[in-house]
């Protein structure tokens, strides 16, 4: 059986790779309005407010709850505060790890907008149940009301990823789920810092928390009202049995390995969040010497961070999916949960006084708190932009008639990986150690995570950075951009003007290139890695290597019949006085065996830089000029291949280059 990361002919690959892909693919889209614009859609602004409704209440009940239980536990029930609150949080989980499995079967069964607005009448139902155990103090009833809304989100889930990519074009995907989840952690923001205050204000204050989870579900019911009809992608028979349906749509995942790393990915967030925020109380408390403002500051951050990486998303991917966020935020979430981990050693170590818990004044009066909470939003903002093209890509790649039991059996799989996290740190307290070294070992687990994952799909992360790269070190323009083609076999021919020549035309591409380079540049260190990391395919002259030659001519016509693209530089060499060779015979034999369509692409601005010849050898000036300078990169329209002969690819580039200002 071949290794999926590394097999080129392997189903992951394949997947993520695909010779043909299908016009709903968000990838191939490109979207000109932001996200915020699906706000003023009928399709899409009532899902969001009903959904954001249902997420605050949660948050505010179980806030609510937990706080009383801790501070009042005489009068709720008599546990103790640790006991109460792995009590609540295991309440709500449970369902989700119960009833994914039939929830899934509901949403393909059902329309998505009867069963929301079904959803949404069973939370007033619960709530109103809730606001009478609150003004009655009872407890037992309180903690089925936990249990019940447990119920509630777990159906709700998959009915609300299945929803989005019926409604939303392709080109909406990305920004849809990102703001999706910015109102989820804005909702558990506002829900926690309410639900503080409240509590804060005694009985009177408990009342309005009974009275504003009514109100909300009534607002989040209203809502629903104007959800437009959902309907079912097609008749499915309902498997009452959890266990073996839970099993079958396990199964169904698999059969797509991309949307099964998706949903293992999305899992590991859930672990790693888990461990975060269930620890913040201890932390503030036990090792900053901090009350429960400080708590609720650090929620904020860590709520404000998810929000504004999710809606980062958009621009950094250009309004597609863009895998390479995965791998890229991943590592984001190692380097600032490791300095996080430092940075709360120097908070104690600087001395965090004794006595009275500090309130936000005396914390932000402490030298080491603004480092703490960047590393908090940072880690948090990297978060945002790992999980957010996950969900894409499981809405994306999941058959739609089944999408929901999908998104169901990764809800139960997050639910198990929370109950992993927390048997974790459980095991790690009892083994002596403390909250910064749990939520240091957290993040030097999640380092084996992103390296796994660039392992999977380096060439999407290389792509990414080589975008980021060029924008931040250069003034890079990309002329007419959409006229490469976003699937199917295309070969790219390009003047040869420097070293990095491939990273500007990777950051101009919607899908990752084959380049054929020639066989010297593997030799050099750095650019070496970076070429074989993105299956670059090397060559050399008749003359130097006529084995290798012929080989390099039989991969490239393998990657077109693979439906892949692929770019060369004719010239065969660097220009040396930065004016265009003339194109070499290699592109009429490349067209001889598999004929695609020539893409001819003009780059500009990189002649003197750093990494050309035009000094002498490439990278001997270390001071040439190049950062921030002005590069072009020119896109020229597809010429047919019983056209695109040599000199007609020259002139066509030539007449590119000529065209740039």
């Amino acid at each position: 059986m071949s290794d999926p990361m590394s097999d080129p002919n392997g189903p992951l690959h394949r997947r993520l790779y695909p010779a043909h892909r299908p016009t709903h693919r968000p990838y191939e889209m490109h979207m000109s309005n932001s996200s915020f614009a699906l706000l003023r859609q009928r399709k899409f602004l009532p899902f969001f407010v009903t959904q954001l409704s249902g997420a605050f209440n949660d948050t505010l009940f179980k806030s609510a709850l937990t706080l009383l239980v801790t501070f009042y536990a005489a009068q709720y029930g008599g546990l103790s505060s640790a006991m109460a609150s792995n009590l609540i949080a295991g309440l709500f989980i449970l369902p989700f790890v119960l009833l994914s499995a039939t929830a899934g079967q509901l949403a393909d069964k059902l329309d998505k907008a009867f069963l929301m607005r079904s959803i949404k009448m069973f939370e007033i139902i619960i709530l109103s149940v809730a606001a009478f155990g609150l003004m009655q103090k009872i407890a037992w009833l309180l903690y089925l009301c936990v249990f019940l809304l447990g119920v509630h989100s777990a159906v709700f889930g998959p009915a609300k990823y299945a929803y989005l990519p019926q409604h939303l074009s392709s080109k909406e995907v990305v920004g849809g789920n990102g703001l999706v989840e910015m109102a989820t952690f804005i909702s558990i923001l506002l829900g926690s810092l309410v639900a503080g205050e409240l509590v804060h204000h005694g009985e009177q204050g408990v009342t309005v928390v009974a009275l504003l989870c009514l109100v909300v579900a009534l607002v989040g019911y209203a809502a629903s009202r104007f959800i437009p009809s959902t309907p079912p992608l097609q008749a499915l028979k309902m498997n009452w049995n959890p266990l073996s349906e839970t099993v079958r749509n396990l199964k169904l995942a698999r059969e797509d390995m991309a949307v099964f790393y998706a949903m293992i990915g999305i899992s590991w967030l859930w672990f790693f969040g888990a461990i975060f925020l269930t620890h913040f109380a201890p932390l503030a408390k036990e090792m900053l010497h901090a009350d429960e403002r400080v708590v609720t500051l650090m929620l904020a951050t860590f709520s404000i961070g998810i929000g504004v990486g999710s809606v980062l998303c958009e621009k950094l991917s250009r309004q597609q999916l863009e895998i390479g966020l995965v791998p890229f935020g991943a590592m984001g979430m190692s380097v600032f949960g490791i300095d996080l981990y430092f940075a709360i050693d120097d908070f104690v170590q600087s001395g965090v006084g004794s006595g009275a818990l500090m309130g936000v004044s005396g914390f932000f009066g402490h030298a080491g708190s603004m480092r703490l909470l960047l590393d908090l939003f940072l880690l948090s903002l990297f978060s945002g932009l790992y999980s957010v093209p996950l969900y894409a890509m499981i809405q994306t790649y999941a058959q739609p008639t089944h999408r929901a039991r999908i998104v169901a059996a990764n809800n139960i799989i997050n639910a198990l990986f929370m109950i992993v996290a927390s048997v974790m740190a459980l095991v790690l307290t009892q083994l002596g150690s403390n909250v910064a070294q749990i939520i240091g070992i957290t993040a030097l687990l999640n380092v084996l995570v992103a390296v796994y994952i660039f392992r999977l799909v380096p060439a999407f992360l290389l792509r990414f950075l080589a975008w980021v790269l060029t924008h931040l070190l250069y003034r890079v323009t990309f002329v007419n951009r959409q006229l490469i083609p976003a699937s199917g076999a295309a070969i790219m021919v390009a003047n040869h003007v420097s070293f990095v020549d491939a990273l500007f035309l990777m950051a101009a591409s919607p899908r990752p290139i084959r380049f054929v380079m020639d066989s010297q540049i593997f030799k050099m260190p750095v650019l070496s890695w970076l070429f074989k990391k993105l299956d670059a395919i090397p060559i050399a002259s008749a003359k130097d290597d006529a084995f290798l030659l012929e080989a390099a001519f039989l991969q490239v016509a393998h990657e077109l019949e693979d439906g892949q693209l692929v770019c060369i530089f004719p010239e065969g060499r660097l220009t040396t006085d930065g004016e265009m060779g003339s194109f070499r015979a290699g592109i009429s034999k490349i067209l001889s065996l598999h004929a695609a369509p020539v893409i001819p692409c003009a780059l500009q601005g990189l002649w003197g830089s750093f990494f050309s010849r035009k000094y002498g050898a490439a990278m001997s000036r270390p001071f040439a000029r190049g950062l921030f300078s002005k590069i072009q990169v020119v896109v020229g329209a597809p010429i047919a291949p019983e056209v695109a002969t040599p000199e007609r690819l020259e002139a066509a580039v030539a007449s590119l280059r000529a065209g740039i200002q």
